[in-house]
């Protein structure tokens, strides 16, 4: 019998937070038929699968895999029809360019959504990642456009996938950045929802609409000003502040003294734009120093480096870095 030249190989995918009871199917019937369909060996153990077989083979079922994972995390239990849908599909579009589970680390995807896996895409951002599985307290310190927000959130959301946590509540100071809150049409509740809508914008990529208006109708999910968290105390919660160098420093007193049982908390915020009067210290660059050395409590600085937005914004924060440091050297 003639010997096969053709490498065998494996490759994982992490399974972390996804429901493999709607991805297997019922006696993992779906990766027995994924299994014969691609001649590969599946192996199913604890927060990943394990694929066996050739490089091409395991290539295609890669994707396959992660499409699976990505209508699971739509709330959907995979079928039969489901997989010769998705299978078919590949088939006729080829590679599509879109990253797979298993060509990542499997411990950097955060959440599978409809639009794809999220995952750190900086250096920077990937410590910030691992920082908030390892501390209750994280303090995330960069300027514009470096994902501190988006990647807070989706951190609060995977944990709350993953039952690690009861609920999310997200808060930031109303503070003016140079316009004044009184003249805003509305209650005080229209007044403020604006300061909140970068919540709102990350979680609409996080989760199907239905799902995140159903959680934030239970209070699942929360938003609210920082002056609403006076006086509670949230345990079973991730909670996150966000701009916080618009805290003042009993604010960020006040904030972080919530924490109850089994609570975690990131706090973001870029201390090149504090809307504080001049007479306030930002409650931000003053914590740095008070909570230095605390076990349990990080604090992680990005930079120009982990922008992820518009090339320019890269520049234009460089540009400003440069102005202010040669006016400082000036005073």
């Amino acid at each position: 019998m003639e010997k096969s030249n053709k490498t065998k190989t494996e490759k994982k995918i992490s399974l972390r937070g996804v429901d493999q009871l709607r991805l297997f199917g019922l006696q993992d019937s779906n990766i027995k038929k994924l299994a014969e369909q691609y001649d590969a060996k599946i192996v199913a153990r604890g927060n990943e699968i394990k694929l066996f077989g050739e490089e091409k083979v395991l290539h295609d079922l890669e994707k396959v895999f992660y499409e699976l994972i990505m209508r699971v995390e739509q709330d959907k239990t995979i079928t039969e029809n489901d997989l010769e849908e998705v299978i078919e599909g590949l088939q006729t579009t080829g590679d599509n360019g879109q990253p797979s589970p298993g060509s990542e680390n499997k411990d950097s995807v955060i959440l599978y959504t409809k639009d794809g896996c999220l995952k750190p895409k900086t250096a920077g951002q990937q410590a910030f990642y691992v920082c908030a599985l390892k501390n209750d307290i994280v303090f995330v310190i960069g300027p514009a456009g470096t994902g501190k927000t988006f990647l807070a959130v989706a951190i609060a959301v995977a944990a709350l996938r993953d039952r690690t946590v009861n609920r999310i509540v997200l808060t930031r100071p109303a503070v003016e950045a140079g316009e004044s809150l009184g003249f805003l049409p509305g209650d005080i509740q229209e007044k403020v929802d604006p300061y909140l809508k970068p919540f709102y914008d990350a979680l609409y990529q996080m989760l199907p609409p239905d799902k995140l208006k159903r959680f934030v109708e239970t209070q699942v999910i929360e938003i609210v000003p920082l002056a609403y968290m006076r006086g509670r105390t949230l345990n079973n919660a991730f909670v996150i502040l966000d701009e916080a160098q618009n805290t003042s420093f009993n604010q960020m007193k006040m904030f972080l003294t919530r924490l109850g049982i089994n609570s975690k908390a990131i706090i973001t915020g870029d201390i090149t734009q504090i809307d504080l009067p001049q007479a306030k210290m930002s409650g931000l660059v003053k914590i740095q120093s008070i909570l230095e050395g605390i076990e349990g409590i990080e604090f992680i600085f990005l930079n120009d480096r982990d922008v992820v937005r518009h090339r320019l914004v890269k520049e234009i924060i460089r540009a400003y870095e440069a102005y202010e440091s040669k006016n400082n050297n000036k005073d």
